[in-house]
């Protein structure tokens, strides 16, 4: 989940009803729930004030079999969602990122288990941060026992971390030592480890140096990598860093949940040129765009005949690549941003090149093996190979972590496996 960065302060899971030749594609872009239960989780928690709006996408094989459009883009001047609403996706830009560097390791430019100062000079001298001297409150550093490398920084293993979820580092920001996150620029990767690479699992800010890995070595901007390499082939249209300005009236409005459990839209601010592509979570997308993404992995790599990853590469992508290590509980500790604890709906405890997976069938949900990741202004995907059904459902609110909005998750996931569809994904898995 990266990126806390709205322009004002931070700059920045499906179903197949086409298993069978009788099911459908089900569009309702302001439709009556009628008798479709997601249509009914998702028209009941914008009708109950629960969410603003919500566009949410499902996928089985190789047909959309869903898309839904329920509230407001803005509820200030009163304009409804549409299928082309334009979502900031935060985090859910990693997986992108991922893809681009296991592109560069397909073509051998890359190699998985090199120290990624190989690649990124400026890594070569990352200190670990032990903690503080009593006395003079000063940082304690060392070097780690080993540099980290490109592989522990797609498996967020690297030693880096987010200073919002980290109270030690968090404080050496405070101290002036490197820049916050929250400045919109790259000032924040000058930020220490904190714990020797390989030791444990902590999500932070691994996937941004993944990002400069593919500036370096792929030879262009990452903007013009993704457009070349992954958005022109896939046909994603509607994703970018910079949004045009022929399109950003199609951004949804940031909504902020109150604490009696109403939502308010604070002022919208103008868009600004982005300072710094962000790896880990500057990208805006559609929910059909990112729909194409998901199909492309869930299809080994390609999408009709365009093909941009190895299906041995996405593979090796979906296979936990942390062994024994699980995922830690994350502390927030901006509430108006996380909710404390941060959870992320699915039984998430590994991690694999690029995404959490679930080892563990969730209740009435996806299976085990399934990949998933999530954005900070509550845009959430999953793909579960097993029964070839992919979903993303896409909103424009914090806290992250929100009760109210995952359970409206929980429960649209739970509706897509209930749906016709799902029983359909259902069987395929068997077979």
């Amino acid at each position: 989940m990266r990126s806390l960065r709205p322009k004002s302060t931070f700059s920045r899971s499906i179903l197949v009803a086409a298993l069978v030749s009788t099911t459908t594609l089900t569009l309702f872009a302001q439709g009556s729930a009628e008798s479709n239960p997601i249509d009914q989780v998702l028209q009941n928690a914008v009708n109950e004030n629960r969410l603003p709006g919500v566009v949410a996408m499902v996928a089985v094989a190789d047909k959309v079999t869903y898309q839904g459009t329920f509230g407001k883009r803005d509820t200030t001047k009163n304009i409804r969602l549409t299928v082309d609403s334009i979502f900031r996706i935060a985090s859910m830009t990693k997986p992108v990122t991922s893809v681009a560097v296991m592109q560069l390791v397909e073509g051998g430019r890359v190699k998985l288990d090199e120290p990624a100062a190989t690649y990124l000079p400026e890594l070569a001298h990352v200190q670990v941060l032990e903690g503080f001297d009593p006395g003079t409150g000063k940082a304690k550093l060392r070097p780690p026992t080993t540099p980290p490398t490109v592989r522990q920084l797609l498996t967020h293993t690297s030693g880096f971390a987010y200073e919002f979820f980290d109270p030690e580092l968090q404080r050496y920001v405070a101290t002036g030592a490197v820049p916050s996150a929250r400045q919109g620029d790259d000032g924040f990767l000058k930020a220490p480890l904190l714990f020797d690479p390989g030791t444990r699992w902590e999500y932070g800010i691994s996937t941004d140096w993944l990002g400069k890995l593919v500036e370096k070595v792929g030879g262009q901007t990452l903007e013009d990598y993704f457009r070349q390499h992954i958005f022109q082939p896939l046909g994603m249209t509607d994703t970018f860093f910079d949004v045009p300005p022929d399109k950003q009236a199609r951004v949804v409005a940031l909504h902020q949940r109150l604490e009696d459990g109403s939502f308010m839209e604070p002022p919208q601010q103008p868009f600004q040129p982005v300072r710094f592509f962000s790896g880990g979570g500057g990208l805006y997308a559609t929910a059909n765009d990112y729909m194409k993404f998901l199909r492309m992995l869930m299809d080994g790599g390609k999408v009709g005949s365009k093909r941009i990853l190895k299906s041995e590469t996405v593979a090796q992508m979906s296979r936990n690549q942390i062994g024994d290590l699980v995922l830690v509980q994350l502390r927030s500790l901006l509430p108006q941003f996380a909710k404390d604890p941060v959870r992320i709906p699915g039984s998430l405890d590994k991690f694999s090149l690029g995404f959490a997976i679930n080892t563990r069938p969730v209740p009435g949900g996806r299976s085990p093996g399934s990949l998933a990741w999530a954005g900070i202004f509550n845009t959430f995907f999953w793909i579960d190979p097993s029964r070839k059904t992919c979903a993303v459902i896409m909103m424009q609110i914090l806290p992250f972590s929100d009760e109210v909005t995952n359970s409206v998750v929980e429960k649209f996931e739970r509706a897509v496996y209930a749906s016709s569809a799902g029983a359909a994904a259902f069987r395929l898995g068997r077979n």
